[in-house]
């Protein structure tokens, strides 16, 4: 990948030594012969176009006059997925980390500090990027940098992953229907799609509140280290006696300041509902179009509960992916049930503007949000 590390922020995170740790570190995909790998991808795409007219059905989201989106669908191995993440960090956190260069390199000694951290963090980046390439299924990537197919700006500005070698591992795991496991994955980010290019300015709502989020980062560097010294305490139970902790708490938790705190829960709030409606829909449509998907959904649900071992379960404390997990949980529940109270034509009204989006405590009590916009539209 040509022209990662060009910008100014280079210096704060060495991104061509973050893909080549990750793509060194991470681990082999499933054993498939270049004929099933030729023929696994080809199916992903044929889903993929499938699923657009499944999903535009269900959710009624987009008019049947707009066309379907035109944003690719890249059907990607893992270390193709590690590429496309770290374009589009270097997008999302060139604002961040221009500013973190800038005032280390007022500082003595910046310079230097910034070649040996910028490698350092370009290690680390690698390597979470190693652990979180073999179990990604698929993603929209919203924040895909402009590329000659994709134009800045059109149709959301993003590109639909798929991760062959992930989907026919967690198939093979789960022991279901290949055609129907890769159809039903397909679904859930097809919705994620269809999110985005349906509602136009979802992508820059949720780009602000995160460059609002990076906005407010002590840009210090010592102030950083210093905290994330004290994450790693209260996550290993070594703070010293006495001193309060906030253990169970994710890395990403602790490093905040009370107004990220703020903006972080209303990111907790959409992105609940990003991932419970894709939930939703795709176990919506599945009776349709997935014979199995009550198989397939029991067992899904068995392994996320399930876990992996232990280490893999204090990554995913210290990652916040945890709190992911109950995102799925949460935001499906209330998409269910205000569905299940004023219908799709009446839930659609969340796509109306950010106002009209649930705050975190609405995720958790969906008659407070039907309550708050339907009186307020109606009255």
């Amino acid at each position: 990948m040509t022209g990662i590390g060009g910008a100014a922020s280079a210096g704060m995170v060495d991104w061509n030594l973050a893909v080549a740790t990750a793509t060194r570190l991470v681990r082999p995909g499933p054993d498939v012969s270049r004929d099933e790998a030729r023929a696994v991808v080809a199916e992903l795409r044929r889903h993929a176009k499938a699923s657009e007219e499944h999903v535009r059905a269900f959710t009624r989201m987009i008019p049947d006059s707009v066309r379907p989106a035109d944003t690719p669908v890249l059907v990607v191995d893992r270390a193709g997925w590690v590429k496309a993440n770290v374009a589009g960090f270097r997008e999302v956190l060139k604002p961040l980390l221009d500013k973190m260069q800038e005032r280390r390199g007022s500082s003595p000694g910046g310079a230097v500090l910034g070649a040996v951290g910028g490698k350092v963090t370009g290690v680390e980046l690698g390597m979470l990027l190693s652990f979180l390439s073999s179990r990604v299924l698929g993603q929209y990537e919203t924040f895909a940098p402009a590329t000659r197919e994709l134009p800045a700006g059109e149709n959301g500005g993003g590109r639909l992953l798929l991760v062959a070698p992930n989907i026919v591992h967690v198939e093979r795991e789960l022991d279901v229907h290949p055609h129907d496991f890769r159809l039903w994955v397909c679904l859930h980010e097809e919705t994620h799609r269809t999110q985005f290019t349906g509602v136009p300015w979802l992508r820059d709502h949720l780009e602000g509140e995160i460059q609002s989020f990076l906005g407010e980062t002590d840009v210090d560097p010592m102030t950083v280290l210093e905290r994330l010294r004290e994450a790693a305490q209260s996550l290993t139970g070594s703070r010293p006696e006495g001193e309060e902790g906030e253990s169970g708490r994710s890395l990403v938790e602790l490093v905040q300041t009370p107004a990220q705190r703020e903006i972080l829960g209303r990111l907790t709030a959409v992105m609940s509902l990003l991932e419970g409606h894709a939930d939703f829909v795709m176990d919506g449509v599945g009776p349709q179009v997935v014979p199995s998907v009550a198989e397939i959904r029991e067992k899904f649900q068995q392994r996320r509960a399930k876990g992996a071992s232990r280490l893999d379960q204090a990554l995913r404390r210290l990652l916040g992916l945890d709190a992911k997990l109950r995102q799925y949980r949460d935001g499906e529940r209330f998409v269910r049930a205000v569905v299940d109270q004023v219908g799709m034509d009446g839930f659609n009204r969340v796509w109306t503007s950010p106002n009209t989006l649930p705050t975190k405590s609405e995720i958790a009590k969906p008659a407070d949000w039907v309550a708050r916009v339907h009186r307020r539209t109606e009255g």
